[in-house]
């Protein structure tokens, strides 16, 4: 039995600039941190038969690989070679839909367990242009690379991806002293709403690949707002990387009407006016989590607030490892 795990993200700045329909044209960087909230994958070899057993928010048992229904299971056996005699089942610290990028690491935490099964090693960077080939090219859904990458790395790293789709993987250089002052004046905010992220990064995609200005105008200065973010935390100014943030997601919502909501507007500004810095909605954007950088002094204030509007916080730290088999036997 093969219990393995991927770690969930928060970007930081470039989000969107790592889908191909932008980076194929013009190369991309995004900067992220993976945090302790996990996908978990439990793979085994059922010992009374051979028939195939996946659970997830469905049960499915089939006795071929061809019958499953799950568009990244399916993909991820075949081409690993698995045919029969394995049950998989998933769970997850957080909802899916909330812009943590789920997805990439449930296919990386299960890529991950397979090849333990298969008593095989390969590098966190093999395994993640696999599960990205999957999920991208397979399966089709208008995602990037990022999520594939964090979920396999962990750390605070950050990824530069040029037009032909190679990525260059870098760790940030970040003192112990600022990831500290991240950690605790970054505040996570469950906002309640979930979606599809699809529904969003479906739009970028079609508006990039016609050529709609405003929306690579947009992209571009998410990139130049990402390389900035890198330099104020390597120079150890998060309080200049939280003014950053309030500029990243005034930029990002330009580009669609669906990365923000009205609810989420009101509940940014009622923590502007606490001593918030800035913030955006983690991911694709339209729900999931609200991520705000707050001074210290801020912090009361700020939970206060957005507690009286139910939104309620979740704790983290940073997760260094990323993804890696847990028990094993």
């Amino acid at each position: 039995m093969i219990f393995s795990r991927a770690p969930l993200r928060i970007s930081l700045g470039g989000g969107g600039t790592d889908l191909p329909s932008y980076a194929s044209r013009y190369g991309g960087f995004v900067l992220s941190a993976a945090i302790d909230k996990y996908v978990y994958i439990y793979a085994n070899r059922p010992a009374a038969d051979t028939l195939l057993r996946v659970k997830y928010s469905r049960y499915e048992q089939t006795a071929s690989v061809d019958e499953i229904q799950h568009d990244l299971v399916r993909p991820a056996l075949k081409l690993l070679k698995i045919e029969d005699n394995l049950e998989i089942a998933s769970m997850a610290d957080i909802p899916d839909g909330t812009g943590m990028g789920s997805s990439g690491s449930y296919l990386v935490a299960l890529l991950t367990a397979l090849y333990e099964l298969k008593k095989e090693k390969v590098p966190a960077q093999t395994l993640a242009e696999l599960a990205a080939h999957i999920e991208i090219e397979l399966a089709g859904h208008p995602v990037g690379k990022h999520d594939h990458y964090l979920a396999a790395f962990g750390n605070f790293t950050y990824l530069e991806i040029d037009r032909s789709g190679q990525v260059c993987v870098s760790s940030l250089n970040i003192s112990r002293a600022t990831i500290e002052e991240i950690r605790s004046n970054v505040l996570l905010f469950y906002t309640g709403m979930v979606r599809q992220s699809s529904d969003v990064l479906g739009d970028q995609k079609r508006d990039t690949e016609q050529g709609n200005a405003a929306v690579i105008e947009s992209l571009h200065y998410t990139k130049d707002l990402g390389y900035r973010i890198k330099e104020a935390l390597e120079e150890g100014d998060p309080e200049r990387f939280g003014v950053l943030l309030n500029e990243h997601w005034t930029n990002k919502k330009r580009r669609s009407d669906k990365i923000s909501h009205p609810s989420i507007d009101r509940w940014y500004e009622l923590a502007r006016r606490q001593g918030v810095l800035g913030g955006k909605v983690i991911g694709a954007g339209g729900g999931g989590f609200l991520m705000l950088y707050c001074t210290r002094t801020a912090k009361p204030a700020v939970r206060q607030v957005l507690a009286a509007e139910g939104l309620r916080e979740m704790p983290f730290n940073f997760d260094f490892d990323g993804a890696k088999v847990i028990v094993n036997f």
